[in-house]
């Protein structure tokens, strides 16, 4: 990974720095490995986060595909 500094602003740098360390997963994926965890522990965080995962595709493909909510009226 590389980050430029043009024109000596490093605020920017550090800016776009941390912007692609959050698209490439790694802050989650330390904040995760800052302590132990057991894998019954694991392995419901990860159910649970499928669940959320789920639960945010099926809102959005509802709110898609549907029109105004029944009871109320149209805008």
């Amino acid at each position: 990974m590389e980050i430029r500094v043009h024109s000596q602003n490093i605020e920017k740098a550090l800016r776009d720095l941390k912007k692609k360390l959050q698209l490439d997963g790694l802050m989650g994926e330390l904040k995760k490995r800052r302590h132990y965890e057991k894998p019954s522990v694991k392995k419901k965080n990860k159910q649970l986060e499928a669940e959320k995962r789920r639960r945010k595709l099926l809102k959005r493909s509802r709110s898609a595909s549907s029109g105004p909510r029944p009871g109320r009226p149209a805008s």
